[in-house]
């Protein structure tokens, strides 16, 4: 029987153990935080439900969101996880005049991290059973009920930045997040200093002012939010979208700690150039299969390829792309989905070319879905208005 003092020793050399194996098992960083009720959190998230700026994505009971011990009876601790991935796309092909582009997010190239770290945290499972055989352990990421970037702060991964993100000192944002609650005792770690100061760069760059404040997001404007909805989006959103078929990183790139930044030793995280940065013209013709051989492997897939369509719609029109005209006109006639023909009456209107207006026009009329046909007039609407402001320029 050890005493007291032999446990906490026996412990406190456990866990750095486990931290020493850490970069065998492809981790990065692992710290420990305590089990206890995440209470300032809960109030941070009461009051941002009572804002309504929430995503909708998320645990929808706070109780099993700030309570650990809800989730796993007996908890003591929490390991924290943190897995680079890059942040620069090597040899990406260019986006010209009919061969147009679109962008996912960082952490939608390369294997679905929800799958690599998964596959991570079970690794470091099998880790602790070898040693602990009756340990008690309950893996999360991103999908689980805990919120990571809690889970990371009190960890010492790193800090809460005012992008929302969980910045390290080491590796920036670039990091995918695991925790993993466990019945062990072990030494928690501090926390990680707040380096952001003054520093408010990434709130004065967010394209949409979904950060409305540090640490604060209103992911009702978030644009990394919205691409992955599948319903209508307002018209100025679009135009914010730009060519972004599956995420945002603005926030991030911007970023002075992640400057220079680009960690690429694990293989599965790398981006292939062609599914990261897809032209978009085919995009509107793929089916299922094809959409799930092309990105399947990846984070993007996990809304389907509506998304990513009505996105590529969006990406077409911001181009102003006019060689994509017969494309964006065949969803707008033929596809059964009012979403993307809504959105591709959008496109047609903001391209603007003779056979783009006309093309509108002569859909209008056995348009049935009042969606689409508000869609297909305000996009008429908008281009005569544009006409009219462009031909008085012209006469003076």
């Amino acid at each position: 029987m050890r005493d007291a003092w032999d446990e906490v020793a026996y412990w406190r050399q456990f866990k750095e153990e486990m931290i020493g194996a850490a970069a065998s098992l492809g981790i990065d960083k692992l710290r420990v935080a305590s089990a206890d009720p995440f209470l300032e959190l809960k109030g941070r998230l009461i009051r941002h439900r009572e804002l309504g700026y929430e995503s909708g994505f998320e645990e929808p009971d706070l109780e099993k969101r700030t309570e650990p011990a809800l989730l796993l009876p007996g908890a003591r601790s929490i390991i924290a996880i943190a897995v680079a991935y890059p942040s620069k796309l090597k040899g990406a092909p260019v986006s010209e005049p009919g061969k147009r582009r679109g962008i996912l997010s960082r952490s939608a190239w390369g294997e679905d991290y929800h799958q690599a770290l998964r596959r991570r945290l079970g690794k470091l499972t099998e880790w602790i059973k070898l040693r602990i055989p009756d340990a008690q352990m309950l893996s999360m990421v991103d999908t689980g009920a805990l919120s990571d970037r809690a889970v990371a702060e009190r960890a010492g991964i790193g800090w809460s930045g005012k992008n929302c993100s969980t910045i390290t000192p080491e590796l920036g944002s670039w990091v995918y997040l695991g925790e993993m609650v466990t019945n062990l005792p072990l030494p928690p770690d501090q926390p990680v200093l707040d380096g952001c100061g003054d520093c408010t760069i990434c709130i004065d760059a967010c394209p949409t002012g979904a950060l409305v404040g540090p640490g604060q997001l209103n992911a009702q404007r978030c644009i990394s939010y919205v691409t992955q909805t599948k319903g209508l989006v307002e018209d100025d959103m679009m135009v914010k979208i730009g060519n972004r078929l599956y995420g945002c990183d603005t926030c991030q790139i911007v970023c002075p700690v992640n400057r220079k930044i680009d960690i690429r030793h694990h293989k599965e995280l790398l981006p292939d150039p062609e599914v990261a940065k897809p032209l978009l013209r085919p995009l509107l013709k793929m089916g299922n299969r094809e959409f799930r051989e092309k990105f399947g492997s990846g984070s993007a897939s996990w809304r389907g390829r509506k998304p990513i369509q009505r996105n590529a719609l969006i990406a077409l029109g911001n181009f102003r792309d006019a060689e994509s005209v017969p494309d964006v006109v065949a969803v707008l006639r033929e596809d059964p989905r009012p979403v993307l023909r809504a959105t591709a009456a959008w496109a047609l209107g903001r391209i603007g070319t003779k056979e783009a207006i006309e093309s509108l026009r002569t859909s209008l009329p056995p348009e049935e879905d009042v969606d689409v046909r508000n869609a297909i007039e305000r996009a008429m609407s908008a281009h005569a208005g544009q006409s009219i402001i462009s031909e008085e320029i012209q006469r003076n």
